[in-house]
């Protein structure tokens, strides 16, 4: 009989469907991806036996793989719970991007895991009974040692998703069902061990608690381990931060980045005192998937989907008659460009609205070369994103555009720069909305919160009282992005089908496009 044991516990997390280590965009070979750390996770079992791998959200979306399984070809299983199978993980969490290829996929998904999809505070509204069927479960190790685990997901969604995808559920407050079910797995369950794997992340600093966003509930990592007791460790995501070695009230905090860069490890050590398994030692790091062998299983595994997938991806779609080519991220999102533009005159033209906004997604976004393919469409609209019509004031516009102003820090005569509050805790690009129907002018030298100097609509001031409608993507138009001047304002026309759908078929109807910019918008700092 051992009196030590030691338990390792394997976290991925917003590996947003990366499963070959490629990057999509030119196929270039990168340490990312399943297929990388299913070879990190091999050699942890060869390690110790007593191993519990979950996965905490954000799993089956993201990539050209997920896209053209979950949008053109989904008869056979998903890839993604494919591998994950094949790894036998133990468990994973609902994410907020799960929710992203409507209700049916994920639903799929879960069916053909082998492991329980967990989730406490997603509730369905007819009965109260729970969406996934399990708030936690519990694994048994050598020697009678219990480990429960606790599911939680961002109370946040009903901000961002699409709401046929969560019609019938309820988002409740994490905290309170971290209270809820920890007390019952202590004192119902005897775990002797109580792990919460939660997909959101920390709204302070792990370190010294300061505030690092505006306290709206998305994020409540800092506060579950203040407030709830009984917590060994907190597996978290969503921020796509890689967080490790740290305690907040003597809890165990972890979070392994995203996209399958790392692995998040933690190791417990159990020590048996009169009979009773104590933990007499926690400890966490991160483990990177840089230079690591593929897993060549895994890159067969999936082999019939990513080949249609890159079939797919290079089917010719038109022409870019001048120039959409991302060279600078920054030059596109100080100035009115083509690209930009170009989106933006899509989403007018499948609205009926002539008023739009949109934003670089990330600074990996490549631009439309001379000829397109689905390929560049998917690199550049990364997201499943809807458009939505709603109707708002010229106020809701202007506080909007102040909302993107503040993405610039103050300028200081030494270059314009990013504000850390859009970059530090994740990088928050495509939070940086550009519009097209109105003229505006942003002056970064102006305080946050004053920087619009000029707001016109057709040579004309825009009326802070005046209606007007816009065409944005459901996840703004929701307010995601904290732009809360959007939220539950009159929806006039809702377009479902995806925008990268939309501007595919917009080129293809028209074979040529011309690269055209009117410069409707500047940034100062004088």
């Amino acid at each position: 009989m051992n009196n030590k044991i030691k338990i390792t516990i394997l976290e991925t997390s917003d590996i947003h469907g990366s499963i070959m280590p490629i990057n999509y965009a030119d196929n270039r070979e990168k340490d990312l991806g399943l297929a990388k750390l299913s070879t990190i996770i091999k050699k942890e079992k060869e390690k110790n036996n007593n191993i519990l791998l979950i996965d905490n959200g954000d799993l089956i979306q993201g990539t050209p793989l997920t896209y053209y399984y979950a949008r053109i070809d989904n008869k056979n299983m998903n890839p993604v719970i494919k591998v994950l199978n094949y790894l036998k993980y133990d468990a994973a969490v609902i994410g907020n991007h799960e929710f992203n290829y409507g209700d049916e996929i994920l639903k799929r998904a879960i069916e053909e895991s082998d492991f329980p999809w967990l989730s406490a505070n997603i509730i369905k509204k007819e009965d109260s009974s729970l969406y996934t069927g399990n708030a936690y479960f519990i694994k048994e190790f050598e020697e009678g040692i219990r480990i429960g685990v606790l599911g939680l997901t961002t109370k946040y969604i009903p901000n961002w998703e699409n709401p046929r995808h969560i019609e019938g559920l309820k988002f409740e407050d994490a905290v309170n069902y971290a209270e809820k079910y920890v007390k019952f797995l202590k004192e119902e369950e005897k775990v002797d061990l109580v792990v919460v794997s939660y997909h959101g992340g920390f709204e302070r600093d792990v370190e010294t608690g300061v505030p690092t966003e505006n306290l709206t509930g998305e994020n409540q990592g800092y506060e579950i381990c203040e407030k709830v007791e009984g917590i060994d460790v907190l597996l978290t995501g969503h921020q796509h931060r890689s967080i490790s070695g740290s305690k907040i009230n003597g809890v165990l905090v972890l979070q392994p980045g995203a996209q399958g860069f790392t692995v998040g490890k933690a190791e417990i050590t159990f020590v048996k005192n009169n009979g009773t398994w104590e933990v007499t030692d926690k400890n966490s790091e991160i483990i990177s998937s840089q230079g690591v062998e593929t897993d060549k299983n895994i890159i067969e595994m999936v082999s019939k989907y990513e080949d249609a997938t890159q079939k797919w991806l290079d089917k010719p779609i038109g022409k870019i008659n001048g120039d959409m080519l991302v060279k600078d991220p920054m030059f596109v999102r100080t100035r009115d460009t083509a690209l930009i533009e170009f989106i933006n005159r899509v989403q007018m033209e499948c609205s009926g609205s002539d008023i739009s906004n949109t934003a670089l997604f990330d600074n990996h976004s490549p631009g439309f070369p001379s000829d397109v393919t689905m390929r560049n469409i998917v690199s550049n609209y990364i997201y499943p994103n809807t458009l939505r019509v709603i109707r708002i004031t010229g106020k809701d516009i202007r506080e909007a555009l102040e909302r993107s102003a503040s993405y610039f820090d103050k300028y200081d005569g030494r270059g314009i720069r990013v504000n850390p509050e859009f970059s530090k805790q994740k990088p928050q690009h495509y939070n940086y909305d550009m519009w097209e129907g109105i003229e505006y002018t942003i002056n970064i030298s102006k305080p946050i919160g004053q920087r619009i100097v000029k707001l016109e609509k057709d040579g004309k001031e825009i009326e802070m009282d005046k209606e007007y409608d816009v065409v944005m993507n459901n996840y703004r138009a929701g307010g995601g992005g904290e732009y809360t001047m959007f939220q539950n304002k009159p929806v006039i026309k809702d377009i479902p089908t995806d925008v990268s759908e939309l501007i595919a078929n917009y080129i293809l109807e028209r074979k040529v496009i011309e690269a055209v910019v009117n410069n409707n918008w500047s940034i100062i700092h004088e």
